[in-house]
């Protein structure tokens, strides 16, 4: 089966790039999903290999079911040592952008990225990538920036050295970015690296179970909660949306990736097209992070560019509303209303 997916110039820029660096940063955007910290270590340590010295560069924190991931240890937090991840940056001669489409994605690190004077490379599976004088590696196609990486691996001849480590933040990665392999996963190719992966012994049961099966007791209360208490379902228009205050998160004693994967939940009610999260910022006031999630032939990425200041894939995005929660009630309510004939 074919799983290359550089041409020959791409894949003799990207050796060129290699070779040419020596001390690199690997980076990925802004609240870190499992897709982004496992393309991140992965890469890194395929540089590690090549004689690179390679760090790991995240804008804040990463949700804690991710922390058992190899060498997670080695990740320096812009958030926490502003300073170290400044001069490591003024130290290296490229930056790889793993797992996002553009340089606002990463925030506050921004600056850091758009003033860097050496070589870049944006490794990513989203739409409209664009990063200025970058070598851009972008398969929207895919389903998730480790597929992609696996395959550059693949072809880098980089799969025989490929370490344990190695593989089993890729599959993580993978999973977790197709929610557990149930959707965006059709395509044959992706069961075929999966195989790939566990011939490098990857215990695909015990990484499933160190994701989804990691709550606290606070963390499934609070799913409990927002279940019962907080879903808005329209059985009309087929939608539904939830809101999660500070106080409430305060409540149940919320950190990081407790609210991971909730938005899905109402998606599991029969006909149920579209699905919104709406959470106030745990730090910054009148800022709502929202995420959208679709089923059944909506498609909700153009939506979330319309009225929630995001984007992202078809059936999962997300963005921002700079208001309150009530706000961002009423905002959502027009926004479900404005695709009420696609959603009928």
């Amino acid at each position: 089966m074919n799983i290359n997916v550089l041409n020959d110039s791409e894949l003799t820029q990207l050796r060129q790039l290699i070779v040419d660096s020596k001390r690199v940063v690997v980076i990925c955007h802004k609240s870190p999903d499992g897709d982004a910290v496992g393309s991140s270590l992965a890469w890194a340590e395929y540089l590690r290999l090549q004689g690179k010295e390679a760090s790991v560069v995240v804008p804040d924190a990463y949700p804690d079911f991710l922390q058992w991931l190899p060498n997670t240890q080695q990740i320096l937090r812009y958030d926490k040592k502003p300073e170290v991840v400044k001069t490591v940056f003024e130290q290296a001669d490229l930056v790889c952008c793993m797992d996002f489409n553009e340089s606002s994605r990463v925030e506050e690190l921004q600056s850091l990225l758009d003033t860097f004077q050496g070589n870049r490379l944006m490794i990513d599976h989203h739409l409209n990538p664009h990063l200025d004088d970058a070598m851009v590696i972008s398969r929207s196609q895919l389903s998730s920036t480790c597929e992609l990486l696996f395959s550059i691996l693949w072809q880098l001849g980089a799969y025989e050295p490929m370490t344990h480590a190695m593989a089993v933040c890729l599959y993580c990665g993978m999973m977790t970015d197709t929610g557990g392999f149930t959707y965006n996963s059709t395509r044959p190719e992706i069961f075929y690296i999966i195989s790939l992966l566990l011939d490098k012994r990857v215990n695909k049961d015990l990484i499933y179970n160190r994701v989804y099966h990691n709550y606290s007791v606070d963390a499934i209360r609070l799913r409990g909660y927002v279940i019962s208490r907080k879903m808005r379902v329209s059985n009309e228009l087929h939608a539904a949306y939830f809101t999660l205050t500070r106080d409430e998160m305060k409540r149940f004693h919320f950190i990081k990736g407790d609210a991971e994967g909730l938005v899905n939940e109402p998606l599991r009610i029969k006909g149920m097209k579209l699905s919104i999260s709406l959470r106030e910022d745990t730090e910054k006031p009148n800022l709502i992070l929202v995420s959208l999630r679709s089923s059944c032939g909506f498609h909700c990425a153009e939506m979330a560019r319309r009225f929630f200041n995001g984007g992202g894939h078809e059936d999962a995005a997300g963005g921002k509303l700079f208001c309150n929660i009530a706000e961002a009630e009423q905002i959502t309510t027009k926004a479900i209303l404005a695709f009420r004939e696609q959603l009928q």
